[in-house]
Order: C-alpha cells, then structure tokens, then sequence
C-alpha cells in the first residue's frame, strides 16, 4: 500500500530535465546531436551553433580564419568527413594552445569551406588533407558552424579541450586525419603564433534553442507511423497543433525510459484539470487485418461519463462533440496485456461474467479494453506500464464516484409480458417494482446474490439466498440493454465492497501488481 502510494505522489511532481539525445531523420537515415531541455510545460529541442558574443556584429555564419602552421603541433586540428560520405569536412579535435585553439574563432563541428580561397565543399577528405599540409605556413580557412553533423562522425560535443595527439595513421571520413604534426612547409623559421586581433569579433559555441513543443494534451508515440513496431530507444512528441519533435532517439533504453517517463509525467499533469484522468491512447481500428492498425484517441474521465475524442476538448462546446460518451457506471475496464519480460507476456481476465472474444495477436504491449453497452467494446493500448496502471485506478475511482455520487440505477425490464422496474441501490441492493402500480415485487441486499447467468443477448437470472429459508430463489428478467445493466450491477457491487474494504482497490489492481513486482 505505501508502495502505491508513493507512486502516486512522485507521478504528479512535474519533472524538470537536461540530456543530450539525437534527432533521427527518416529520409535521409541520419542522427544529429541535439540537446532535450524539459520544463513543466515546454518540451524545447536545442542545436549547437557558433555566435558572435562581442566585436563587430556581422554573421558568425561564415568566418575566415588564418592559421600560422607551428614547427610543433602544425594546424593544430584533425578533421573527419569528405565529400564520398556525403558530409562536408569538419573540425574533429582542436589541440590545446597549439595554432587552430589560439584563434579563438574555430570550433569542433567547424565545416571547412575554403582553403586558401579555394571552394572545398565538394572536396573529398583526401584532397582537403592534401590541401591543408602543402599549403605553407600561413592557412587562410572559411569555416561554418554544422549545426546537424551525423552522429557517426562522433563528434564530441561542447567546447573544445586538452587532447591526446593520437591520431589514425588511415585517412577516412570516421577516423580523425590529425593536421597537427608539421606540414610542408617552405619556410623553417618559427611562425609567430595564430591569435586573436584585439578588434575582431568574439566566438563561442553555444545551445540554442531551434524548436518548442507544448506539452498541454500532447501526445508521445514509440511506434513507426502505420506499424505495431516500436522504435529502438526512440519516440516521438506532438504537441496538440500537430507540431513535432521529430524522431528522438536515446543511447540506451534507461536514457530513453527515463526521458519517457518524465515527459508523459509533465503531460499528464498539465492535462488534467476537473477531471478525473484525461490521456492519449492508441485504438485499435475495427475491422482492420493482421497488420493490427491503430489510431490515436483522447480519452476523458469527468464527472458521470467516459468520453472518446479524436482530438482534445479545448472548449466548453467541445464536451458535447465527443465522438462516444458511456456513462461510467454502465462501462467496465479490463487489462488484457502486460509485458513483463522481452518475449514474456501476461493475458490478463479481470471480469468473468462476461464472455468477450478478443483477437490478442497484435504485438503491443500494455493493452486494455473498455466494454460498453449492448456488447461493444473499445481496445486501447498505452506506451507504458505506468500508464496502464493509472487508467486502470483512475476507471475504478471514476465508477466507483459515479456510483457513489448517483446512488442508484433503474432500467425497464420485462418478464412474461409484464412491464417492469429493475432498480440498482448502492444503500438498499436489488428491487423489482411494478412500471404501473409501483408495488415492490421483491428486494435483496448485494449479499444475497450468490450467482447469475444470462443467454449472451437479452435475458437473464439472478440468484438470490433468502435469509430466512436459506433457499436459492431465482429472478428471471430481460433487458434491451443486458450488457449495460450486467456492468451496473458490477460497479455497484465493487464500489460497496470498495466502501467497507479499504484495500480492495488495491487488490483488483492487476497493472500494478506486475508494474511492482518487476
């Protein structure tokens, strides 16, 4: 209990969070170096870039530089990249204090553009190499800041610092060519060191902010557009305006189970507001084939009713245009799938009163339905387990409100031609009344009904111990609805137990029992 309540209390404390991430595009199958900057409501994604902090204000976009080639250290820089690899040719590792560092103008991530006036962004990274070490001992290089550098450059990110002067011995577009050993270079004498003119501008590297998504009633998908496949260590969020993140993609999948967690926290906390519990979900499509589509849904938990939406309500107006609204006390909740382990799944039965056939072969895990009325249902299927386990608590709280807050159901029934009153009690139980006379025909308490069974259409019995014979006395009665009366007669009989058990709630909890054990 104090497990889950812990739980409870750290999921509803927005997150604030800072990590480098890489932004995966699918055309071109290339990751850039980026870095994530959470906040309560702003998820922003940030790019390195060079900017001019003092001195004249001209665009730090291009900038040309001379290098004085030193008799120890010569450039002072490697470079990777090359036009063979459809990259340009970049600054790899500066070396501390030798000529490429003394500028202070250059930057690793730096695209070399020009070489001694000569254009190099076609170049190959041979020729750029060739270029750089017979260009004698003054180097007059046009540089631009590559602000979405491949990720398998491996280029270290923030400023440059000490390296070692190792460098690949092989000239190729992954391996640092080190420029730092001495080129040809016609003059022996020592060159006065490269350095900063006193009135040029000032450079550093910085994160700048590029992209902000809010959070409010934004949505997050780990699955490939139109698949039941999930990306490695990566997912997507839009925000309710339909922009996006873009791919993001994690190192590892604690890096990326972490920034999920922290960012639907921030979601669900901005989302919900007077009500019970609002999220994005994915629906499965009926009627769809193996390929299992699913689409996104927003789904609401307030006051007296489950509602559907396509997008999320922002007006007053908008609560009236759901695309379904049940009432909470004629729906009931059911978990049908966690993933426990990689190739270990869990089918989970939480309501055996009625038989439900669902074709369980998608792949997703994290799944649940919602069966409503006259035998229809909803199939839901959540990012994570956590998530699961909040709809599952927040439809138990919801009905068990509901029941608490209307007090009782009744529904028109009839039996062998007689019209009739079935009402449902939370304080009295079970009473049958005639629709015309309003005479009570028979009464029981929720405890005395001891079984039931129904034809799966519209008929059904009720058997109820009488307290004074200890017989079985069965009620035959039919509903148009059987299925909304049937989920009735199960939310009030949980919420009474609910009311008197104070764990019970926990102990139907099937997400969070897995969620904690594992």
């Amino acid at each position: 209990m104090f497990i889950y309540l812990n739980f409870c209390f750290c999921a509803l404390l927005s997150q604030t969070k800072t990590g480098i991430a890489l932004l995966y595009d699918e055309v071109s199958e290339n990751a850039y170096d980026i870095r994530l900057k959470l906040t309560k409501e702003v998820l922003t994604i940030q790019k390195q870039d060079v900017v001019c902090v003092s001195g004249s204000d001209h665009s730090a976009n291009h900038r040309t530089v001379t290098l004085r080639r030193q008799p120890v250290g010569g450039l002072g820089l490697s470079i990777k990249g090359g036009a063979e690899h459809k990259v340009p040719v970049v600054i790899s590792k500066m070396f501390k204090d030798q000529a490429a560092d003394q500028t202070g103008m250059l930057f690793i991530g730096d695209a070399i553009m020009q070489v001694n006036g000569i254009n190099v962004e076609s170049a190959t990274h041979e020729e750029v190499v060739h270029l750089l070490r017979n260009a004698g001992d003054e180097v007059t290089i046009t540089v631009q800041y590559l602000r979405e550098a491949p990720s398998f450059l491996k280029l270290p990110l923030g400023s440059p610092g000490p390296s070692s002067d190792h460098s690949s011995g092989a000239s190729s577009p992954l391996f640092d060519s080190g420029l730092h050993l001495n080129g040809n270079s016609i003059n022996t004498a020592p060159s006065s060191p490269s350095s900063p003119i006193a009135n040029e501008p000032k450079y550093e590297k910085r994160w700048l902010d590029t992209l902000s998504v809010p959070l409010s009633m934004a949505r997050i998908s780990r699955y490939k557009a139109g698949t039941d496949k999930l990306r490695s260590n990566a997912f997507e969020v839009l925000a309710l305006d339909g922009v996006s993140t873009g791919i993001l993609q994690f190192y590892t999948a604690q890096e990326s189970a972490d920034w999920l967690r922290a960012i639907s926290t921030n979601i669900s906390d901005l989302t919900l507001q007077n009500v019970i519990h609002m999220g994005w979900v994915h629906e499965r499509l009926e009627g769809t084939d193996s390929s299992q589509l699913y689409k996104f849904k927003f789904l609401a938990l307030k006051g007296s009713s489950f509602y559907v939406f396509s997008t999320p309500p922002v007006s007053t107006l908008d609560w009236v245009r759901a695309e379904k609204i049940y009432n909470l006390c004629e729906v009931l909740f059911k978990i049908h799938k966690l993933w426990l382990a990689d190739d270990c799944w869990l089918q989970a039965n939480l309501y055996l009163g009625i038989h439900q056939d669902f074709d369980l072969e998608d792949h997703r895990p994290y799944c649940f339905s919602v069966m409503v009325g006259h035998g229809k249902s909803h199939y839901f299927n959540v990012e994570l387990c956590s998530e699961l386990a909040v709809w599952e608590k927040s439809f138990q709280r919801a009905i068990f409100l509901e029941v608490q807050r209307t007090g009782s159901k009744t529904y028109m029934c009839s039996w062998q031609g007689d019209t009739l009153c079935f009402t449902v009690d939370f304080a009295l139980g079970f009473t049958c009344f005639d629709s015309k006379t309003k005479n009570v025909l028979w009464r029981f308490k929720f405890s005395q009904l001891k079984g039931s069974s129904d034809d799966g259409k519209t008929k059904v019995k009720l058997l109820f111990q009488n307290l004074d014979t200890k017989q079985i006395e069965t009620k035959e009665l039919e509903f148009q609805d059987l299925t909304a009366v049937l989920h009735c007669i199960h939310s009030f009989i949980a919420a009474k137990v609910a009311s008197v058990d104070p764990v019970f709630i926990d102990s139907q909890s099937i997400a969070r029992k897995y969620m904690y054990s594992n």
